[in-house]
């Protein structure tokens, strides 16, 4: 008997059709293929929400579909091996896969993203899907990291720790699959930063988001943190972190959504 399975692609069409039969969700995790530092894979942003999105599906009952592996790569121009894919182009992408799930039953449409610079692209992606999907089907972006608690943070992530082929990612793609990190080539990098009197998220935008080839300006090397802190017991826990930062961020939109549910438009009217 062929085994079950909660990858979309593995299964057959008569078990989708089973399954939609009661459950409704599907996760598409969504990453990148760039550069992260001279020991982790490009494909990083990708097998991270991919194993998030294999232990959540269960708990929410979902499938887990084929990955998106390119996607906004533009801040990384001028690292080797960086293969990527125009805005528009992404967000065409993410809208034809919303109409086109939405076709096939899915009513819960999640885009689990591994790399930041997609989520606004996301979003404006399933708001212009919006009206080539039935009433009652919602699509949106979730980041892994979203809900990590402060002490995670302080521990995986932010301007101390780096955020790109820094210590937490590379030890999750260990936990992953040790065969695919060169721990002999990591390394620590930390962008010249200057000291920042405002939060960073306005200047990370400006900096970031609008610049082609800003990583490449931050970071000789691609890392931005210090990967040789990495080990298999730390993403181990990043992994977890992830899983429950995922449901516990799933469970307040899903909250947010049935307290705030659709209105009807008001009855038009005219003067005669």
């Amino acid at each position: 008997m062929k085994p079950s399975t909660v990858f979309l692609g593995e299964m057959t069409n008569r078990e989708v059709e089973v399954f939609l039969e009661s459950h409704h969700t599907v996760i598409i995790p969504t990453g990148s293929t760039e550069q992260h530092g001279p020991h982790g894979p490009l494909s990083t942003d990708v097998l991270i929400p991919q194993e998030v999105a294999r232990r959540v599906a269960p708990q929410i009952g979902a499938v887990v579909a084929p990955p998106i592996s390119y996607a906004l790569s533009y801040p990384h121009v001028g690292f080797t091996g960086l293969v990527h894919i125009r805005i528009p182009t992404f967000m065409a992408l993410i809208a034809d896969l919303c109409a086109s799930f939405a076709a096939s039953g899915f009513k819960r449409i999640i885009f689990l993203n591994g790399h930041y610079d997609n989520t606004y692209a996301i979003a404006y992606a399933c708001a212009d899907a919006a009206e080539r999907m039935p009433n009652g089907v919602k699509a949106f972006p979730v980041n892994y990291w979203d809900g990590l608690t402060a002490d995670e943070v302080a521990e995986f992530s932010g301007l101390e720790n780096g955020l790109h082929a820094n210590a937490a990612e590379t030890s999750a793609v260990l936990a992953i699959n040790r065969d695919l990190v060169d721990l002999e080539r990591a390394n620590a990098e930390f962008p010249p930063f200057p000291e920042f009197t405002v939060n960073m998220a306005p200047v990370h935008t400006a900096f970031f988001f609008s610049s082609p080839g800003s990583v490449y300006r931050a970071t000789r090397s691609g890392t931005w943190g210090d990967a040789r802190k990495a080990t298999l017991e730390m993403g181990e826990r990043y992994i977890a972190a992830a899983v429950r930062s995922t449901l516990a961020v799933l469970d307040n939109i899903e909250k947010t959504f049935a307290a705030c549910p659709e209105r009807s438009a008001p009855p038009s009217t005219s003067s005669g």
